[in-house]
């Protein structure tokens, strides 16, 4: 079986870490990944996608059980609270909607007596409970008035659900069941105060044990990479109230390039002490460069940059909005483990880590330490993939990376 890595001291420990083969016990061992073909390699933000769903289900399914207490002072059947949804990695407050939906169901569990019973990827009701719930959460979906308020309402179920299904089951750090938790081998590391990450998060992705979106603050903080739920208003007006401070000039959405003119990280400016994309555009110098990464599967991504584009324009009147594509990634450690649609995709936390090397090999920016910081990153990449492998192993689960779309690789 796999040997977990011994909580590390330091960056340098754990980077030696990786360095060393994982020690698997025969037949099983993890398969080598063959050299991708020569191209220009752009980073995607985002998770395998839809197609690879189905796949990933055994990797995450979970025994059927109800619904349990989520901590301290979260009684069992009791609404989330305020603390409770912090501790999943945010600093906001429990969005409303999401809120209302749990009540609802806690109101529903209560008039049926029967206890809601959570299964499979994602923390699916389960049983005649989902039945019960599904009719009437159709109906309030057909009374809702327009796709956005469609929208808000998906997506607070989603995520509503996941956090009733999680209690007691998930680590609420590294979202990992509890006995697989990898939390004490995370090593902390400061990012670059002039730059921010913003995890903007499908919520189908929200709770995803293989979720690496995750790692960024888990590694960084939940202020240097910030969470923002796609479809949860009050996420989605904090990253945007952000914007506003910093200025478009300081916004780039890490996707493969659909500006106009095309952009990478060599195209951003330095002025010494901030990076900024146009040095005589309308910025704030004592603002943060906002990095957008799109966490969610391949399909999903395509609606996530959709609404940032709309919201783009909305705001400032322009079409085209600031993307970048990175040239030097190479394929994520995830590869070994899940199935991916192509292999110049990667990973969330990989097009992360990509990000920093790049700006490490501008030599202006060498005092910042962005080796360090994506040195930090890749470590959590591999503490995650030995987490999930060995858990993998000991349930009796293949490791074999399905191969997928051999067009591509």
């Amino acid at each position: 079986m796999l040997a977990l890595l011994p909580p590390a001291s330091s960056i340098c420990a754990v980077a030696f870490h990786r360095r060393l083969r994982v020690p698997l016990a025969p037949p099983r061992t993890l398969p080598r990944l063959g050299a991708s073909p020569a191209r220009s390699i752009m980073a995607f933000s985002a998770e395998p996608a839809s197609g690879e769903e189905k796949a990933e289900a055994e990797e995450e399914s979970r025994p059927t059980t109800a619904a349990t207490s989520g901590g301290a002072g979260d009684g069992d059947g009791s609404e989330v609270s305020h603390e409770e949804w912090r501790r999943w990695g945010t600093s906001s407050p429990l969005p409303a909607a999401v809120a209302a939906v749990i009540r609802e169901l806690l109101e529903m569990e209560a008039a049926a007596g029967e206890k809601m019973r959570f299964a499979g990827v994602g923390s699916k009701l389960k049983g005649d409970f989902k039945d019960m719930e599904d009719k009437k959460h159709r109906a309030v979906y057909e009374t809702l008035g327009d796709s956005d308020q469609k929208l808000q309402y998906f997506s607070a179920r989603q995520i509503g659900c996941r956090l009733l299904g999680s209690r007691g089951y998930l680590c609420q750090k590294c979202w990992l069941p509890t006995e697989d938790c990898m939390c004490a081998n995370i090593v902390p590391c400061n990012l670059w105060r002039g730059m921010k990450f913003w995890l903007y998060m499908h919520p189908k992705d929200f709770l995803r044990q293989n979720n690496t979106g995750k790692l960024l603050w888990q590694v960084f903080g939940i202020q240097a990479a910030q969470l923002c739920l796609f479809g949860i208003q009050e996420h989605e007006d904090i990253m945007w109230d952000a914007f506003h401070r910093s200025g478009k000039g300081k916004i780039s959405f890490l996707y493969p390039n659909k500006s106009i003119i095309p952009k990478s990280v060599k195209d951003l400016k330095f002025d010494g002490s901030s990076l900024t994309s146009d040095l005589h555009g309308m910025s704030s110098p004592d603002e943060p460069f906002n990095f957008v990464l799109l966490d969610g599967t391949w399909s999903n991504s395509a609606a996530l940059y959709r609404r940032l584009k709309e919201r783009w324009t909305a705001r400032w009147g322009d079409e085209d909005i600031p993307c970048i594509s990175l040239s030097t990634l190479s394929a994520s450690v995830m590869h070994k483990l899940r199935p991916q649609p192509a292999w110049d995709r990667t990973c969330t936390a990989a097009a992360a880590a990509g990000l920093l090397w790049e700006l490490n090999l501008r030599p202006e920016l060498s005092t910042y330490e962005f080796e360090k910081q994506a040195e930090a990153v890749e470590c959590s990449l591999d503490i995650l993939l030995d987490a999930l492998t060995t858990r993998r192993v000991r349930l009796g689960r293949s490791i074999t990376r399905k191969q997928r779309h051999n067009r591509n690789i």
